[in-house]
């Protein structure tokens, strides 16, 4: 079955790899381990490009070895958002002497991912570009696209879920739901070293 997996990349990290020692993930080899009657014809893979924090100045180094690391994959391919961020006032969470106080934070929004899935979702099913597409998200808000692809266009659309628990909302309107377990993960792991046309990408050492 010729399928297309849709992965968004914040998704899948905060609900499945940050915090453990699988970060450096194939997702091309996660995906045949989790669809082995499915034939992987293309991965397109949904993030935006982060920037140092204080607390993090390495980040954005780590996640461009990681994306290169990707890129050597030659079925999947890289679509990018952005992040916004702006200040705000936000109200404290406590109330002192029963009166509301706030603060200005700075508040920074990935934008443009789940829209970019969600289009490239519904555009790729207009062009008959696969027999089965499979989402790697929990995002509610995709409930919508998948409802159409599924059943106002006729394929199958599946769900592999990267956090805890599944998206109801989503799950209702999905072919199939598979969990994204830490067994699996640690099978689709890249070797440490790979190469591509700039030369030797190697897993980061904090990872």
């Amino acid at each position: 079955m010729k399928t297309i997996v849709y992965v968004d990349g914040f998704n899948l990290y905060y609900g499945a790899v940050k915090g453990t020692p699988y970060k450096w993930l194939d997702i091309n080899k996660l995906c045949e381990l989790l669809l082995p009657k499915h034939t992987i014809h293309r991965i397109e893979y949904f993030t935006a490009r982060v920037t140092a924090r204080s607390g993090d100045p390495g980040q954005p180094t780590r996640q461009q070895i990681f994306l290169r690391a990707l890129a050597t994959l030659p079925n999947v391919e890289i679509i990018f958002g952005h992040f916004l961020s702006s200040e705000a006032l936000m109200p404290l969470a406590q109330l002192k002497f029963g009166k509301r106080e706030y603060a200005k934070v700075i508040k920074t929004e990935e934008k443009g991912s789940d829209v970019n899935l969600a289009t490239h979702l519904v555009r790729d099913a207009f062009r008959n570009e696969f027999d089965a597409a499979v989402l790697i998200t929990n995002d509610s808000d995709l409930k919508e696209p998948v409802r159409i692809v599924r059943r106002e266009l006729g394929f199958p659309v599946g769900i592999l879920n990267p956090h805890n628990r599944a998206s109801r909302t989503l799950a209702e309107e999905a072919s199939f739901v598979k969990q994204i377990r830490k067994g699996v993960l640690k099978n689709s792991q890249f070797p440490r070293t790979l190469h591509d046309r700039h030369g030797v990408i190697t897993k980061p050492k904090s990872w």
